[in-house]
C-alpha cells in the first residue's frame, strides 16, 4: 500500500473515531454554561479541536434531543447563546461516562494483548 493511501485511510477512520466521542466530550464541558467559541477554545485547549460547521448544529441536535438547555444574552455588541446541560443531559452524560470507561478498558486490553502478540512473534 503506498504511503499516500495509507495516510488517506488512517485520516479517514481517524475522523470516524473523533465523530464518535464528540458528543461526549461536549457534554462533559457543559456542566457551566458555556457559548459556541467559548466551548470550541476549551475542547480546543484540552486537545480536541472541532470546528463552527460541526459544533454548532451539534448544539442544536443536542438541544432538540434535551440534553441541552440553552439562552440568549447580550452581554457584548451582539448575542451569544449560552448551553447548559440539562437535568436529563446530566443523567445522559453519567451513562455516556460509564459506558466510556468500559469501553476504553476493553479496548486497553485488547491492544496491549495485541502488542504482545506482535513481540512474541518478532
Amino acid at each position: 500500500m503506498k504511503d499516500d493511501t495509507l495516510q488517506t485511510q488512517t485520516q479517514s477512520l481517524v475522523q470516524e473515531l473523533r465523530r464518535g466521542v464528540i458528543v461526549l466530550a461536549v457534554l462533559s464541558q457543559l456542566h457551566g454554561e458555556q457559548y459556541g467559541y467559548s466551548l470550541m477554545k476549551v475542547l480546543e485547549d484540552q486537545g480536541m479541536q472541532i470546528d463552527q460547521g460541526t459544533l454548532y448544529p451539534l448544539l442544536r441536535r443536542l438541544e432538540e434531543q434535551e440534553l441541552l438547555e440553552s439562552d440568549w444574552r447580550m452581554e457584548t455588541s451582539r448575542p451569544r447563546r449560552y448551553y447548559v446541560l440539562s437535568k436529563f443531559g446530566e443523567k445522559v452524560l453519567h451513562e455516556m461516562t460509564t459506558e466510556w470507561s468500559r469501553i476504553k478498558t476493553t479496548v486497553d486490553e485488547l491492544l496491549a494483548n495485541e502488542k504482545e502478540n506482535e513481540n512474541e512473534t518478532h
